[in-house]
């Protein structure tokens, strides 16, 4: 078994990452639409002993995921916007409560 990334070691770009962490806070969800759907996306901010990034939730995730909660990523995406570190568990990963 893979051991835990941290957060301080990610890096844009990076797939694969299997983190555990707990959610500081979770901002209002923003609807959107693409391709003719809507969804949903929200921002959090999550924190490991080694540092904070933001976490992307789409759709069902938001409703999943509250404020306090400890999570782990599976095969998360870590993506980089306006400069910025984020982790989403995309098409391929998963967010589960610990």
């Amino acid at each position: 078994m893979k051991c835990l990334d941290k957060i301080k070691d990610l890096q844009a770009k990076q797939s694969k990452v299997i983190l555990e962490a707990d959610v500081l806070e979770i901002q209002n969800p923003r609807e959107f639409t693409k391709f003719g759907k809507t969804g949903r996306v929200a921002n959090a901010t999550i924190s490991d002993a080694t540092g904070k990034m933001k976490l992307t939730l789409w759709n069902e995730e938001i409703d999943k995921v509250k404020q306090g909660s400890k999570i782990k990523i599976n095969n998360g995406y870590v993506n980089e916007w306006q400069g910025e570190k984020q982790i989403t568990a995309g098409r391929f990963g998963s967010i589960e409560l610990l």
